[in-house]
């Protein structure tokens, strides 16, 4: 089972926020926080770490779902609370009945091998236990470098596929016919 522990850091103002009059809550976030921290905990063990400068909840919306609209970052420990990989974007959304994530816009992640992904949209299924997109991604795997379109990967991002590859590819003379 997993635990939610948030950190808020800061806050901008001593003043009160107000809600305006609105007609449709499924348009107006059910939370609005700042300056987030938050540990994610499994059994106990903290595993992830989440930063973010704004974090909306749209709880009544008809997919409800997490946005964070400016910059969102995640980390993932080890046993010995040690950084094994990171993921960044400028926004994502996470779709809570779904368990979606959506990352848009300048996402780059290190995976556990040390291999950097870019790309500008990137899903996270966690019912299928899958990342996807069919942007262009490229990856960077030591001194070589892989680009193409359309994208897909374990959760761990150690087994991947670019469906629509493009650029150079050596070839070794020796051993080609």
């Amino acid at each position: 089972m997993a635990a939610l522990l948030l950190v808020p850091l800061a806050c901008n103002s001593d003043q009160p926020q107000y809600v305006h009059k609105f007609k449709d809550r499924a348009s107006v976030p059910g939370m609005f926080t700042d300056s987030v921290t938050m540990l994610i905990s499994d059994s106990g063990v903290i595993r992830y770490r989440v930063i973010s400068e704004v974090w909306k909840i749209y709880d009544k919306s008809v997919d409800p779902y997490w946005y964070y609209p400016k910059k969102v970052y995640f980390e993932k420990f080890n046993d010995s609370l040690k950084t094994e990989s990171m993921v960044s974007s400028d926004t994502a959304r996470y779709y809570t009945r779904r368990k979606l994530w959506e990352l848009r816009k300048n996402v780059k992640i290190i995976n556990l091998k040390g291999d950097k992904f870019e790309t500008s949209l990137l899903y996270w299924d966690q019912y299928s236990r899958r990342i996807y997109s069919d942007s262009f991604i490229r990856i960077e795997q030591g001194d070589q470098t892989m680009m193409g379109y359309g994208f897909e990967s374990n959760e761990q991002l150690t087994i991947y596929k670019i469906k629509r590859p493009m650029g150079d590819f050596p070839v070794d003379p020796e051993t080609s016919e």
